[in-house]
């Protein structure tokens, strides 16, 4: 069903996250090996720099809507896939990257926190979004009442859920919906150029204590989880009613 995420929103991204006990490395020969490592297997990623924050960032220039990303933080890596051809397409990079980290930064298994999956929707939408996600997502909702009352105007709804998918709750899903719209924008009716209202929905995985922890194994695992998940629940229980609700007031 990978052919329907990007055709129900305006962009869609594969991202994932390394979250370490650690601060990584940020010796200059370090650094630099590892993004010049990246740029031999991905050699359209050629675009590096420093924001002044102290991040590392590697990215592809951008080709059409295709866009690929790397950034070392202080304590995560993230790599990122905007509007790929496949999953795979995004898969490669993240998996390189998981491999890389280990013999080139030294993230062992002691050091990852937790390791993150996440696919991210985002809808195009001039217009208050917080009405557009009452609406799509909270229509036949108890929270819906409240917006009978007379002059009642949504302003803040922003739902995020936090579900355990096995027992010892080290599997994790987070489904969240972020509104880019501003009381003054409504208070105005003045909103800002075709701002997108995003959906995530990330699977995240905490190591066992007393398993050794193998990335690659996990995240292989997690994208198994997240796809279906995508599937069975957030493409007809979330993507599907914002776009449509989107749909009708263009």
């Amino acid at each position: 069903m990978f052919s329907s995420y990007g055709s129900l929103c305006d962009d869609f991204y594969v991202d994932m996250n390394v979250n370490t006990q650690l601060e990584l490395p940020t010796q200059r020969d370090t650094v630099l090996a590892f993004f010049e490592r990246i740029g031999k297997q991905f050699p359209t990623m050629g675009n590096f720099y420093r924001r002044e924050n102290g991040d590392f960032c590697l990215e592809e220039g951008v080709q059409g809507r295709k866009h690929r990303w790397v950034t070392l933080e202080v304590d995560r890596i993230c790599s990122g896939c905007a509007n790929p051809v496949d999953l795979e397409d995004a898969y490669s990079l993240h998996r390189l990257v998981l491999d890389l980290s280990e013999y080139m930064l030294g993230v062992s298994r002691l050091d990852i926190d937790s390791l993150d999956v996440i696919f991210v929707m985002d809808f195009d939408y001039r217009g208050n979004h917080d009405e557009i996600i009452a609406e799509a997502l909270f229509a036949s909702s108890a929270f819906a009442g409240i917006l009978d009352m007379p002059g009642a105007k949504p302003i803040s709804f922003a739902p995020t859920v936090v579900i355990a998918l096995d027992q010892d709750c080290r599997t994790q899903a987070r489904i969240s919906v972020e509104s880019r719209t501003g009381v003054y924008e409504v208070r105005n009716s003045k909103y800002k150029e075709a701002e997108p209202i995003s959906l995530y929905f990330a699977v995240r995985s905490y190591p066992q204590p007393h398993k050794k922890f193998n990335a690659t194994e996990s995240f292989n695992r997690q994208c198994v989880i997240a796809q279906r998940l995508m599937d069975e629940k957030i493409i007809p229980g979330f993507a599907g009613p914002l776009a449509n609700a989107i749909a009708q007031r263009r």
